[in-house]
């Protein structure tokens, strides 16, 4: 079989996004399949709109028109540019006889998008042009079903995590909680009133946190579970404690967060709010 993988060759340092993206790759080439990089800048310059040009009419073509002999091909959703993804399935469709599928790692219209349904069309029409796709979880997919994706789905269900670091034997009890991610997202740790220790980790902190709120540093994907030595670990997202509020906020009630994989993986037992997909 000759099976291709497509991603995003992204350039985010020290987020969950570029890791699962990168854990795909490594597992499905270990599976044989062969990554195909898609390199752009993901902003709305001049550079960006060029690099997507020639990605689309010459790159890319020219790259399935010398393998068209390909069997499967897996996308990693999405590519953040509509343009291009449409281009790479055309050329898919035009190319080849290659079967196709989505692996999602976003979906905007639930993601951002969630109050404006005249968003939804463009996204689901596009998600229907794969032969398969494999969704965060059951209350995704159940959401996209009943949306207009009238291709097959399949449940993730939550992310594998590549994690090198090894399990510790044993922890002393403390109660204390670790939180990781985009710490400019993280307003609720602003109203974070604990006995017990809050070591958070990540980009962009503020300058000042309530107390027993400890700022860690940052770390790559691959280092920062040496550095996870509490006793839980922290899914919440939004403005409050009382529960997940916002845009993403309302995404977890659909999405698997990446930071499960990253504290189900480093051994440590999960918070998270009682309404997200994950919850259960």
């Amino acid at each position: 079989m000759n099976n291709y993988l497509i991603s995003l060759k992204d350039s985010a340092k020290n987020v969950a996004g570029p890791k699962a993206n990168m854990d795909n790759i490594k597992f499905l080439t270990e599976l044989g399949f062969k990554n195909y990089w898609l390199k752009f800048e993901t902003n709305t310059g001049v550079k960006s709109r060029l690099q997507k040009l020639w990605l689309a009419h010459y790159t890319i073509p020219h790259f399935l028109k010398t393998h068209s002999d390909i069997d499967n091909i897996i996308l990693q959703y999405p590519l953040y540019s509509t343009y291009l993804m449409n281009n790479v399935v055309d050329d898919i469709r035009q190319y080849t006889d290659a079967k196709l599928y989505f692996i999602i790692h976003d979906v905007e219209s639930i993601r951002l998008f969630i109050n404006k349904p005249e968003y939804y069309r463009d996204e689901l029409a596009f998600l229907n042009r794969a032969d398969g796709i494999v969704g965060h979880n059951k209350k995704m997919n159940d959401w996209l079903s009943s949306h207009g994706v009238t291709t097959k789905l399949v449940n993730l269900e939550i992310f594998d995590y590549d994690n090198p670091s090894t399990l510790p034997e044993k922890r002393p009890y403390q109660g204390t909680i670790c939180y990781a991610g985009n710490l400019k997202k993280a307003q609720f740790l602003q109203e974070v009133n604990l006995k017990h220790q809050l070591m958070i980790f990540g980009p962009n902190p503020s300058q000042s946190y309530p107390k027993n709120v400890v700022y860690q540093g940052q770390y790559s994907p691959e280092e920062l579970p040496e550095h996870l030595n509490e006793n839980f670990g922290l899914v919440w997202d939004g403005t409050t404690t009382d529960g997940c509020n916002g845009v993403f906020g309302e995404y977890m009630k659909y999405n698997d967060p990446h930071k499960t994989s990253l504290y189900l993986s480093s051994g440590l037992p999960v918070i998270i709010w009682k309404k997200a997909a994950l919850a259960d």
